[in-house]
């Protein structure tokens, strides 16, 4: 699709609007209510936290010390520190644990990866792009944001006890059946070869933490605590998730790096099929 000549020269970034205010919070909306919150599995919901608030030190760290843009340390905290949970977890975590383990999974999604790309993803940036807000104004963008309205509205309605159900609920799977496709193609069109090999340096970073350094930090500690079997298993597996695809298009929407947030995407989803298998065997 890069080479049709029919299609605008940014056509990607109206994709990433559509993505943000149609498919995500209509998947909200879908799953949210539906959680069984158990306190015994918020082991599973606190991988991607911890994820996350390692990113942000690391890459400041790294970022500070080696004198990186601001958009490129936003970029790989943000891209590096949320995995693919639902798009490449889901159908894993099904292939190698059972059916039965998707509850796991999609407990590990939403409250997990799906609420922090809403609230503290975007959070994170606005305080690394080259806009400068207030905090009024940051504290208005995050609660403006399409995805955490559809999330903060599903949590709601779910304590009040409502289910998406008959029309609603075949409209919503309709809608959310939209994101794959459309966030794949978005990715393609950023993706240039040339341009994956003048950022291998960040990429390297990017996807190693990603890759090996997230799923080691999960293993060693979920050990240390000695976590159940199967709970430890799917930890660890989803910890070594390629990059979150709507991660990317939020850092490629926001200015910080759209190029380097596609490539992280474009090459970690079929590198990680190799390094999954190597976790699995690991584990």
């Amino acid at each position: 699709m890069q080479r049709l000549k029919a299609l605008p020269k940014d056509a990607h970034l109206v994709l990433n609007i559509i993505i943000l205010h149609v498919p995500l919070p209509a998947i909200a909306l879908l799953s949210i209510p539906h959680l069984d919150w158990e306190l015994s599995l918020m082991y599973l919901c606190l991988v991607p936290w911890l994820i996350f608030a390692v990113s942000y030190f690391f890459f400041s760290f790294l970022g500070t010390k080696f004198g990186w843009e601001k958009s490129m340390i936003g970029c790989l905290i943000i891209t590096a520190g949320l995995g693919n949970t639902s798009f490449v977890g889901f159908p894993v975590i099904e292939a190698l644990f059972g059916k039965e383990s998707l509850r796991y999974a999609i407990l590990l999604d939403q409250p997990g990866s799906f609420l922090i790309v809403s609230s503290v993803g975007i959070w994170v940036a606005a305080q690394f792009s080259s806009a400068k807000l207030s905090s009024v104004e940051l504290m208005k963008k995050v609660l403006l944001f399409p995805p955490f309205i559809g999330f903060f509205g599903a949590l709601i309605l779910g304590l009040l006890g409502w289910r998406a159900e008959g029309t609603t609920q075949v409209i919503l799977e309709r809608l959310s059946l939209i994101l794959t496709p459309m966030a794949l193609i978005s990715v393609g069109l950023q993706l240039r070869m040339k341009e994956i090999k003048d950022d291998i340096k960040f990429l390297s970073y990017g996807l190693g933490f990603k890759l090996f350094l997230a799923p080691l930090m999960i293993f060693v500690l979920y050990s240390l605590l000695g976590i159940e079997k199967k709970l430890f298993q799917i930890s660890v597996m989803e910890a070594a998730m390629a990059p979150m695809i709507t991660a990317s298009i939020l850092a490629a929407s926001q200015g910080l790096q759209p190029k380097l947030a596609g490539s992280m995407v474009g090459v970690g989803v079929p590198l990680s099929f190799l390094t999954l298998g190597i976790w699995y065997y690991f584990i």
